[in-house]
């Protein structure tokens, strides 16, 4: 294989996944190449019989149809391919079952107790995170509404027909969407409704993408997947293609991280006002070392009647809680920063390494260094 080996990349760039894709294969591409790429603006397949003459050793694509799988094949150079399976190339694919069971306990933590899922009917990454939304929601004891799109498909007429699903449902509910762009559409609709987000209508999104969570009105919250993490892995899989390993693996499964939570859930849809109180007192004090009766402080209730409640509307303790809020921010912070889990535990109010990491363990299931090379950045 060549010092500087040719690799054709034909991944969309408009959206956070398709960037963050990239972003993660360009710095393999630094530590490990250097690496000369032939990149289509959008990612169009257009010109991959006349690149075979380019001398490329690899491809990494976004595959669409069964007309650019063919193409992909016909070309006989290594691949790794996302969105549409080839038999015999490794496949990016996202961990759909994860992502909707982190939308579901997302809401299910928020005190919602009517769940409402917007995706795509002809996609099966929407479907599986729909379904498994759908499953963890059920599990809760709660009800699923599942919207479907018109049989005449135009803008208008499905914003209208979204709309009067909206106002339909009971609220206050929780809605999931299949993609930031179908969390974009469902606060369009809420407006055109007249429901107001987040107290009516609360939204989360998937992907985490800036641009689209940020300008919305109120902005979206959203679901933050490891997609550069998982551009890096592809790019040393076919790494190991170019040189003529043979691999096992089937592909790269991107995970979901964290929720970044914004103004669209921003609020405790929950009957019992003071388990709403103290749920925000504990999580606008998580980076401190608060007790619970740090939280019971404060409130016209006893300590033993507000554990009663919590048990009740969540399911755990005032404890449980001061924890998982206080894990979940860490997790946030191993993804999203490289600092060191010295300073995590510094800046989220932990005495040192050791209780930061009991806590973890405890809640996630690994250390907090397990859990950032498995989530966080390469």
């Amino acid at each position: 294989m060549p010092k500087s080996p040719k690799v054709i990349l034909l991944l969309e760039t408009s959206r956070e996944y398709g960037r963050q894709l990239q972003f993660g294969i360009t710095k393999y591409s630094y530590f490990n190449g250097p690496w000369t790429f032939y990149r289509e603006p959008g990612g169009r397949d257009r010109t991959l019989p006349q690149l075979k003459d380019w001398g490329a050793q690899g491809i990494i694509a976004h595959v669409k149809d069964a007309a650019t799988a063919r193409r992909i094949v016909d070309t006989d150079i290594p691949a790794i391919v996302k969105g549409f399976k080839i038999e015999g190339c490794p496949l990016i694919a996202t961990d759909n079952q994860a992502i909707g069971i982190m939308g579901a306990e997302h809401l299910i933590d928020h005190g919602f107790r009517h769940f409402a899922y917007c995706g795509y009917n002809n996609l099966y990454w929407s479907q599986e995170r729909g379904q498994a939304f759908g499953a963890r929601v059920e599990q809760a004891s709660f009800e699923i509404h599942n919207y479907k799109p018109p049989r005449v498909r135009s803008w208008d007429k499905e914003l209208n027909h979204m709309a009067q699903w909206l106002k339909s449902l009971p609220k206050p509910v929780g809605v999931m969407a299949c993609v930031d762009d179908r969390s974009q559409h469902v606060l369009h609709a809420c407006k055109m409704a007249g429901l107001d987000v987040p107290t009516e209508v609360a939204i989360i999104g998937v992907d985490n993408d800036s641009l689209i969570c940020s300008l919305a009105n109120p902005q979206l919250s959203s679901i933050a997947l490891a997609a550069e993490r998982a551009g890096y892995e592809a790019a040393e899989l076919l790494d190991q293609l170019m040189a003529g390993k043979k691999v096992k693996t089937q592909g790269v499964l991107c995970a979901p991280t964290h929720v970044v939570t914004r103004q669209s859930t921003d609020v405790m849809a929950m009957e019992d006002r003071m388990v709403a109180k103290a749920l925000q007192y504990i999580r606008s004090h998580a980076t401190e070392t608060i007790q619970v009766s740090d939280v019971v402080n404060g409130l016209p209730i006893s300590r033993r009647a507000l554990q009663k409640r919590f048990q009740a509307v969540l399911g755990r303790t005032i404890l449980d809680e001061i924890r998982h809020t206080r894990v979940s921010m860490v997790a946030q912070m191993l993804t999203e920063t490289n600092l060191s889990i010295a300073q995590i535990a510094l800046a989220c109010g932990y005495p040192g390494i050791d209780h930061i990491s009991r806590s973890f363990r405890t809640i996630k299931h690994m250390s907090p260094l397990a859990y950032r090379k498995r989530y966080g950045q390469k």
